[in-house]
């Protein structure tokens, strides 16, 4: 019989704050961390959601002395350390590790030796930090990572080679990810605005989010979610564009709802990738229309957080869980008018709605799709 896999403790630092409760109350009143920012390579000004430094340094004083992390290492160890405190970790604790590009801007130093930018690098730095003793797992599949650390965290507790897992995920706003997305003149000239008919492109943004899984129901408490399912399908369509049918995320979700049982008319809400680009947008309509899920609610929290890439999936995760548990949905920020040629219920402002199904999706470069569903334990 097949184990069952929870998600019991959540936690995220972003530019909105560094714990769920201060970004939900940010969330709730409408703001965002989206803000413009000068010159940083060869953009002059560009629109971002960056984490403020000094704030970061002093928040991380409260848990280290030591001056030798960097920027995003300061951000993922001050993700996980509330979770850390409240849990034992034992030989049979798996640490998952997601990231995109992980230290990339240590190369921006001449003198950096290149292995210390490496992700194996960086999870090992920060799994030494808290005392794990079994290996890192390092997740890094574009912008399907932090979604993609979930599903494959549950697999290895379902397996029997771990009874829990601390999963954590972030990326930064570096000169390196800024001109990518620039050289694809992709990047938004103002706020993103997903699903909406103005939109023009992405937003970057920068975070840090971490989840404790377990494999004991003894630990579960109401409101903790169960994860019922999940698929990970690529549609090799390009090396940037995503398949125009939606067929990648398509079988993902389809494969998600095979291995959950769940009758795809229970779904309470769905939390999307939305990241504002043409044809991103377009194509996650056309994958929930072909599955008949285009009138459950569906938003995209990329107007409040911008894109975090390899962070974006399990941060939307910890806010949709935050979701769950108090029967709201939050409203997409920058939507205003339908602009995807095919319906879906974008949700335009904060609503109550119960709460006991959702659906997390991402789809990044490469062609790569995940989804996970989840149910509220009740």
């Amino acid at each position: 019989m097949k184990k069952n896999v929870y998600i019991t403790d959540t936690n995220c630092v972003t530019p909105l704050g560094f714990d769920v409760t201060s970004n939900w109350e940010a969330l709730l009143k409408g703001q965002s961390g989206i803000g413009l920012h000068d010159k940083l390579g060869m953009l002059e000004s560009f629109y971002a959601s960056v984490i403020d430094s000094e704030q970061l340094n002093t928040a991380f004083a409260g848990i280290s002395g030591e001056s030798h992390f960097t920027k995003l290492e300061k951000m993922l160890i001050l993700a996980l350390a509330p979770i850390i405190s409240q849990h034992k970790i034992t030989n049979r604790t798996a640490f998952v590790f997601s990231t995109t590009k992980g230290n990339i801007s240590l190369l921006e130093n001449e003198n950096c030796e290149i292995e210390a930018a490496h992700l194996s690098a960086l999870a090992k730095k920060i799994s030494t930090f808290f005392g794990f003793t079994t290996e890192p797992i390092v997740v890094s599949n574009a912008c399907v990572s932090g979604i993609l650390a979930i599903a494959v965290a549950k697999r290895m507790l379902q397996s029997g080679v771990y009874d829990n897992a601390f999963v954590v995920a972030g990326d930064e706003v570096s000169e390196f990810v800024l001109s990518g997305f620039n050289s694809f003149q992709a990047m938004s000239q103002a706020p993103c605005k997903p699903y909406d008919k103005d939109r023009n492109g992405v937003t970057l943004g920068e975070a840090a989010a971490a989840v404790y899984m377990t494999s004991h129901s003894d630990e579960v408490q109401n409101g903790d979610m169960k994860i019922l399912g999940d698929g990970a399908i690529n549609d090799a369509n390009h090396i940037s564009g995503p398949s125009r049918t939606g067929e990648g995320l398509f079988r993902s979700i389809e494969s998600a709802f095979k291995e959950s049982g769940l009758e795809p008319e229970k779904l309470s809400y769905i939390s999307a990738h939305g990241t504002a680009t043409l044809y991103n947008d377009e194509m996650e309509a056309v994958a929930f229309n072909r599955l008949g899920l285009q009138k459950v609610p569906v938003n995209s929290l990329k107007g409040f957080y911008g894109h975090t890439l390899g962070a974006s999936g399990l941060l939307e995760t910890v806010i949709a869980i935050e979701s769950a548990r108090k029967n709201q949905l939050i409203g997409s920020k920058g939507f205003s008018e339908m602009g995807v040629t095919q319906s879906i219920e974008v949700i335009k402002e904060h609503t109550e709605n119960e709460i006991n199904y959702f659906l997390k999706t991402a789809s990044g470069f490469g062609g790569c799709n995940t989804a996970v569903l989840f149910e509220k334990v009740r």
